[in-house]
């Protein structure tokens, strides 16, 4: 039996950390967790490139990081915008590409399988998924239950895995009145099955349930993006929302609190930044900063 990953606290890795300047702002606030999809980069060998430069994310997050995510692509050809029927054959050579990806990265992490039981059926998740471990010996592997599994699946699942997911996007999508207690119930479920088990909560962006569920392993959340994308969304305070909204802050203060951590950014890693580009980057730092802190607050230390 493979050793609980963390012992102390729930540990939130920071998502969507495929963009290096994102990633290398999250990086200098302090963030050591993170989750990245290879999507694109596996899309990109699919279509005939093996570029080297691709190879940079994976081990440049590692380097940044206590634990690394990568996550297989698969939610975007189920949910996202290359959604549609995928057959065997295609999903067999997405995961040939993934596995050529991390073994020619050199990326030691952790990554999510190939769960295509919605695209194809449990019976193929299963073929994929000791494929899978025979290809990647090196690397722990993210098993990952879809409502398609069922109970006995789920069983099935438990007995075999030492790292399971469960989906909170596709139990808010299909669940929408019940997910929350339907997560907290299937977590504790996986917990009296096989206490050391670890469990992952992916894309898990309400923090009522992670502190409802804060005795599993780990989560990842793009919830830091709002603050870019959405300026008014609220700030948080130790765990409560703020009538001060990301808009009311004074950019100009935002600039001059991270100009030099992000200067060093552009530095090491040749950025050209504009005063535009200052803004957005000062913005991410600010993001991270405050969830960084927010999940010390609510789940225990972060680092």
């Amino acid at each position: 039996m493979v050793e609980p990953l963390f012992k102390d606290s729930l540990k939130v890795h920071f998502a969507g950390m495929e963009d290096m300047p994102k990633a290398a702002c999250m990086n200098a606030v302090g963030v050591q967790y993170y989750l990245f999809t290879c999507y694109k980069f596996v899309l990109s060998r699919m279509k005939g490139s093996k570029s080297r430069k691709q190879y940079f994310i994976p081990r440049q997050l590692e380097e940044f990081g206590k634990h690394v995510i990568m996550d297989s692509g698969l939610f975007t050809l189920m949910f996202g915008a290359a959604k549609g029927k995928k057959d065997e054959a295609f999903i067999m050579k997405w995961m040939e590409e993934l596995v050529g990806f991390v073994k020619e990265s050199g990326f030691k992490g952790t990554c999510v399988e190939v769960d295509c039981q919605k695209v194809l059926s449990p019976d193929a998740a299963w073929r994929f998924r000791k494929k899978l471990r025979n290809m990647l010996p090196d690397n722990r592997i993210i098993n990952v239950f879809h409502l398609e599994d069922g109970a006995e699946g789920l069983d099935r699942l438990i007995e075999f895995s030492d790292y399971i997911a469960l989906s909170v996007p596709e139990f808010r999508i299909h669940k929408s009145g019940t997910y929350k207690k339907d997560i907290s119930a299937l977590t504790r479920y996986i917990k009296h099955k096989k206490p050391n088990i670890d469990i992952h909560l992916l894309g898990c962006t309400d923090n009522e349930m992670l502190l409802e569920n804060k005795f599993c392993t780990s989560a990842d959340s793009t919830s830091w993006s709002a603050i870019i994308r959405w300026p008014n969304v609220p700030l948080m305070l130790r765990g409560k929302r703020l009538k001060k909204h990301v808009s009311q802050i004074n950019e100009k203060e935002l600039v001059d609190r991270y100009r030099d951590m992000i200067m060093e950014i552009a530095g090491k890693f040749n950025m050209n930044i504009t005063p535009k580009s200052m803004i957005n980057h000062a913005k991410v730092c600010f993001a991270g900063d405050m969830f960084l802190h927010e999940y010390d607050y609510l789940l225990g230390y972060q680092k």
